[in-house]
């Protein structure tokens, strides 16, 4: 078979299998589609059904397959940012800056201080998580901002599914969250920072200030309709920019979207964007992500680390908002429904931890450990979630 039937194989597996699976085993309740295609690429790749069946592997996940699928998954999970980054309304967040400020400083501070000592016990326990050119640092850090991490597209599809994304309540959610994902895009700046490229860095925000402002001139003159296309260079321009610089082409994909406006496109066009990527392209990063697996370090300790990083997370994430609860005097039981929300990992913590492996700041076996914190994080917040709204309502 040439590389093109190879290809269209693989489409098919990667398109057909989870929605399989979703919809005959009905587990949106617990593991909505997102999940399954997550967890469906990890069985797909190496580390299970690849070392099963290697001939299959080999064959339909060929070299020049896999350089086709990550171009797919490149652009696909480039928009999905570029949306989150349009999604996020930082002038009522000033307008609410005090609770605001409160709840995402605790809902990020203390599951980053509760992953750090996790990432701090990974190292004492033994070798083979730090990544080969980073520093203890770094790795820290890394670790600790993958647990403090809360997904944002991800969390609106959930808040969706529950009804709550246009109330009140998830409202109020999306402004904590958006804050959170400013500073994890922060954080990441900060552990990628290369010395080496300080100059290329300077110039690249330096740069972009000044095409930013040029940019929101422009498109402030403009229809939606070609807002949509002149959005869609701009987000590519500032990928490659940031790659250029040596922060990573996804840092400049968020940043895309942040100077852009939410108000420059109508809501249900928004909407409509992201279930699309979701349902046309993301199922390719998502099995792109599973095909990097890798427990070569021993099965038992890479569950044993997704064990602690996932304690780590979700009681940091809870314990942080509640003390933002005390502090603010909200009602009985906001506290313990918006932690669970916050704590919902998937699509942005495997985007951070597959940059920080591309990076080299971690291991294969971490990444791998991540990824199960991250997909059994986000399969624990339906099942929490949904008893506590019933009681707020």
């Amino acid at each position: 078979m040439n590389t093109t039937e190879l290809f269209l194989i693989a489409m098919t597996i990667i398109l057909g299998v989870p929605y399989l699976i979703w919809r005959v085993f009905r587990t949106d309740h617990w593991a909505p589609l997102v999940v399954v295609q997550i967890v469906t690429g990890i069985v797909l790749g190496p580390g299970v059904l690849g070392k099963v069946f290697p001939d299959y592997y080999t064959t339909v996940f060929a070299p020049p397959v896999i350089g086709a699928l990550n171009g797919i998954a490149w652009w696909a999970v480039m928009v999905f940012v570029w949306i989150a980054g349009i999604e996020l309304d930082l002038r009522e967040v000033w307008r609410q800056r005090r609770e605001c400020g409160t709840t995402a400083a605790l809902a990020l501070g203390a599951p980053l201080a509760t992953g750090c000592l996790a990432a701090m016990g990974m190292l004492a326990w033994r070798e083979g998580w730090i990544g080969e050119t980073a520093t203890t640092w770094q790795f820290v850090l890394g670790i600790g901002m993958a647990c403090a991490v809360t997904a944002l597209p991800i969390l609106i599809l959930l808040m969706e599914k529950l009804d709550i994304l246009r109330e009140p309540l998830g409202q109020r959610v999306l402004r904590y969250a958006s804050l959170d994902d400013i500073a994890i895009w922060a954080v990441l700046a900060i552990i990628l920072l290369d010395w080496k490229r300080v100059g290329h860095q300077a110039a690249f925000l330096i740069g972009f200030a000044v095409a930013a402002w040029l940019f929101r001139r422009l498109m402030a003159r403009l229809r939606e309709v070609d807002r949509w296309y002149v959005g869609l260079v701009w987000l590519a321009a500032c990928g490659y920019g940031a790659d250029w610089s040596g922060l990573h082409y996804m840092v400049g994909a968020f940043l895309a979207g942040t100077v852009m406006d939410r108000d420059w496109f109508t809501l249900e066009n928004l909407d409509k964007l992201r279930h699309h990527v979701l349902l046309v392209i993301m199922p390719v990063f998502f099995l792109s992500t599973g095909l990097r697996t890798n427990w070569s370090v021993g099965g038992a300790a890479v569950f044993g680390a997704a064990a602690l990083l996932l304690v780590a997370s979700i009681a940091g994430k809870l314990a942080g908002v509640g003390l933002a609860g005390r502090i603010l005097g909200w009602a009985r039981g906001d506290a313990w429904t918006i932690g669970w929300l916050l704590q919902t990992k998937a699509l942005i913590m495997i985007i951070f931890v597959n940059i920080l492996l591309d990076r080299h700041v971690i291991s294969s076996e971490t990444f791998t450990a991540l990824l199960l914190m991250a997909v059994a994080s986000t399969m624990l917040t339906m099942p929490f979630v949904k008893p506590g709204l019933k009681r707020l309502v």
